[in-house]
């Protein structure tokens, strides 16, 4: 392995280098990209208008629409509206098909995800005052989810397990997952198939429906509605830049839970780190996507060049090799720190989606922690669990978004509605203050709402 694979750099260089992201959201047109665009659109077109044009179509033709870019964007025929839901007998059979073990490690994840967010406290509450009045809020769940459960080059079951199984949780009446259906080369199967394990996995989380489509028509259909596909409230779950970019588009007439980059993590390590778990955790990351981020910050050189030698080791057996050499390569390497506190420090600037402690005292670093979406403890608590069975959903900010943004939890799935039940005495009480400051914003009606309250009880 070429040592530039996973460069060693020092704080200052690594703020400008492996640090630094683009801004939320931007989108760099690659060659494979644009020839894409050129071959469904028929002519060169940046990203965002390529979906906005999907988006429109779907939004006046529904079903139609639909059909027509799915077959064009995946080269997938659905040829009807009912061949876009998947049977319930489909997603039985699935059910049964897997092994005995992937189905029992598919409830085992389901269980251990109901079971933390059933410990989130999201009740509502109300305040009776002495007087009579009453203060509160009401929470109340959102009727309609939908689920984007990608599928197309790999099928995430994680990922429609923390989505749906926490929106149930919330109390989510109705669930329903968009997933792309697979090309069959062969083309003996025009209509596609759903991987197996995502629909044993849409089973296992209880989920209402099923549909066959991907991609920005996927968002479309779940923010519009169709013939055959209610409109929902609330969009969650990644996708690829297509879908990231669609439910940009469409937020405001429903509700998205982000706009997810790359994955990424963060392993702050001391000297004391066993440098085989630490390139396994980073290696691991790097998998996922050659835009991932692996980074490593750590006060000792040495452990740092062992690290370097482990991924060397470990990336010669590993089935997605190329990808996690890119990976590294462009956005991976380690950080030469002077301290743990400045690890600290450099991670609070990044704020990354994980941020893995492998220090002797990870508890002694937590409380300096400002920005993650995810601190993981100690090599026991490595970042993989994270993604399938430790309980705490998957789904985290990314792209720096950590600052100000939290993880998928059952907040998302609620709405919270103000309760006002002010008795006499205290409206009163407090209609004068409401009064200078209606007059004050120059709001003569509000001022008159207020006064003509007491003028009618003075009579």
């Amino acid at each position: 392995m070429s040592i530039n694979l996973f460069r060693l750099y020092t704080a200052d260089e690594a703020k400008t280098t492996i640090l630094r992201r683009p801004p939320v959201g931007e989108v760099k047109v690659t060659p494979s990209l644009a020839k894409g665009l050129e071959r469904v659109f028929g002519q060169a077109l940046e990203p965002e208008e390529a979906v906005r044009r999907i988006l429109s179509d779907i939004r006046r033709h529904g079903n139609t629409a639909v059909f027509e870019w799915t077959e064009k964007i995946d080269g997938v025929r659905l040829l009807s509206a009912d061949n876009m839901v998947v049977p319930q007998a489909d997603i039985d059979a699935a059910y049964e098909h897997i092994s005995d073990e992937l189905r029992q490690a598919l409830h085992f994840a389901a269980d251990r995800i109901h079971a933390f967010h059933q410990k989130q406290p999201a009740q509502s509450w109300l305040d009776w005052r002495e007087s009579g009045g009453t203060l509160g809020q009401i929470i109340r769940p959102l009727e309609r989810v939908g689920v984007y459960a990608p599928g197309g080059t790999a099928p995430y079951p994680s990922t429609l397990l923390m989505c749906a199984v926490t929106a149930r949780v919330a109390g989510v009446e109705e669930v329903i997952v968009a997933t792309p259906s697979g090309r069959d080369p062969a083309g003996k199967n025009p209509e596609g198939k759903i991987a197996p394990v995502l629909l044993a996995a849409a089973k296992v989380a209880g989920v209402d429906a099923v549909y066959r489509i991907g991609g920005a028509q996927a968002v479309a259909a779940m923010a519009y509605g169709t013939e055959s596909l209610p409109k929902v409230d609330k969009i969650v779950g990644p996708g690829n830049i297509f879908v990231t970019l669609a439910k940009r588009q469409v937020y405001g007439l429903v509700d998205i839970d982000g706009l997810p980059g790359p994955t990424e993590t963060l392993i702050i390590a001391d000297e004391a780190a066993n440098p085989t778990l630490v390139a396994a955790d980073l290696l691991a990351q790097a998998e996922h996507d050659t835009l991932s981020s692996a980074i490593l910050a750590t006060p000792s050189r040495a452990l740092a060049e062992a690290v370097q030698i482990e991924i060397g080791r470990q990336l010669e057996s590993l089935t997605r090799a190329e990808i996690i050499a890119e990976s590294l390569q462009n956005q991976g390497g380690g950080v030469i720190c002077a301290n743990l506190t400045e690890a600290v420090e450099l991670s609070n600037l990044y704020a990354p989606e994980h941020l893995c402690l492998h220090v002797q005292e990870p508890w002694s670093l937590a409380g300096k922690v400002k920005n993650a979406g995810g601190i993981f403890l100690g090599e026991h608590a490595f970042e993989v669990l994270g993604d399938y069975t430790a309980g705490p959903t998957h789904v985290m900010p990314t792209m720096g978004t950590a600052r100000f943004a939290s993880p998928l939890s059952v907040r998302d799935f609620t709405k919270i509605i103000s309760v006002f039940g002010l008795d006499n005495s205290e409206a009163a009480s407090i209609s004068p203050a409401a009064q200078t400051l209606a007059n004050a914003e120059g709001l003569d009606a509000h001022a008159a709402a207020v006064r003509r309250r007491y003028e009618d009880s003075s009579s």
